[in-house]
């Protein structure tokens, strides 16, 4: 049995298809621009709000255009690839710009795609009409001990999957367009890892969810800490705690931060660390199994990290897919499937009770956020 399980995303064969970023803020700044510089890949214009903002990502990371109006990078003759990171509520509008530019073929979008499921179908839907390629930043998926555990299931090391948790203890830095939304953890942390089961186990049928406010976070929210259930057909059930409060840690009592999964088997376990909390320190996540056949604990390690590495994963799928002509893994319309879960969560949480998926995924006019 081989411990190695390590898939690292593939790289397209053209490394210089040129790639314009619409956003200087941190994820662009300190995880896309640094791992697409790392696996040569090229962007060639940036924009921000700000001049300022946009000179200094450039220089920082050597791109030769910057500017503070993003017309000017989605109609730079070299950028076929648009890479938006801005705040939910403003993505909507770019993307319906961004394709109306015909060298442009692809575009990365951050999660969550818009402000809730209906506003993602349109932008799903802009995209298909302008014949241009559409891939989701849902990166945990690229984090390698989740890749890993994918491997583990394919190959039937672990059996038929009965049982799957994660376990977060983290406290976040909220950004200011999140206080203006009212947002905290389902549309921001907890769709990382809706979207991770959703790619190890496949949808789910239900989902029950609780919520609290976090006593840390000032601004008005309803999700803080956040506990649902997702239930499967065949009877799989996977759970989450996304606990941004993590105790009183910033108040004067010790720490104890962490993001843990595991994932139970008929024929064997998998459990696991995700790095990011202890961010900017770089902490590779880790994974651990065993199995039926061997009453040992293989423990395989990797040198890369979440944040910034596995940012890599989105664009290079989004450039093998228009090298290869063919839909991204994370394309349109299956992240509507992790928007609805989303959304479903909410509408549990609101109504005390389980939410059907379809119940989202058949809601085709409702604009309404939950």
């Amino acid at each position: 049995m081989s411990p190695t399980l390590h898939h690292p995303p593939p790289l397209p064969t053209n490394r210089d298809v040129g790639i314009g970023c619409i956003g200087a803020g941190f994820i662009m700044t300190d995880c896309h621009l640094v791992a697409y510089r790392n696996n040569g890949l090229n962007p060639v214009a940036i924009s921000s709000r700000t001049l300022e903002n946009a000179q200094a990502a450039a220089k920082r990371h050597n791109i030769p255009m910057a500017t503070d109006n993003y017309q000017d990078v989605i109609t730079h003759p070299e950028v076929a690839v648009a890479d938006i990171a801005v705040p939910p509520n403003l993505q909507l509008d770019i993307v319906r710009e961004v394709v109306k530019q015909d060298q442009i073929k692809g575009i990365l979008v951050q999660k969550p795609m818009a402000m809730n499921y209906a506003e993602a179908q349109e932008l799903v839907q802009l995209c298909k009409d302008a014949g241009k390629v559409l891939c989701v930043n849902q990166n945990m998926r690229y984090d390698q001990s989740i890749r890993a555990c994918k491997d583990l299931l394919n190959r039937g090391l672990l059996g038929d999957p009965i049982l799957a948790s994660i376990d977060m203890r983290a406290i976040p830095h909220w950004m200011p367009w999140q206080q203006e939304l009212g947002w905290c953890t389902l549309r921001i942390m907890s769709i990382h890892h809706l979207d991770s089961f959703r790619y190890l186990f496949g949808d789910p049928v239900r989902v029950y969810a609780s919520v609290r406010t976090d006593p840390r976070t000032e601004f008005p929210h309803e999700d803080g800490i956040c506990l649902y259930i997702l239930e499967y057909e065949n009877g799989f059930r996977a759970t989450s705690c996304d606990d941004v409060w993590a105790g009183p840690a910033r108040e004067g009592a010790d720490s104890d931060i962490y993001i843990r999964w595991r994932v139970e088997g008929l024929k064997g376990m998998a459990r696991g660390t995700i790095g990011w909390p202890k961010y900017p320190e770089p902490t590779p996540s880790t994974l651990d199994y065993t199995t039926t056949d061997e009453e040992v604990w293989h423990k395989p390690r990797w040198d890369e990290v979440w944040f910034p590495d596995a940012f890599v994963g989105p664009m290079a799928e989004l450039l093998c897919a228009l090298e290869e002509g063919r839909e991204p893994v994370v394309n349109g319309d299956d992240n509507l499937k992790t928007m609805a879960l989303v959304d479903a969560c909410y509408l549990s949480a609101k109504e005390h009770r389980a939410v059907e998926i379809n119940e989202i995924l058949q809601e085709k006019t409702n604009s309404t956020p939950y």
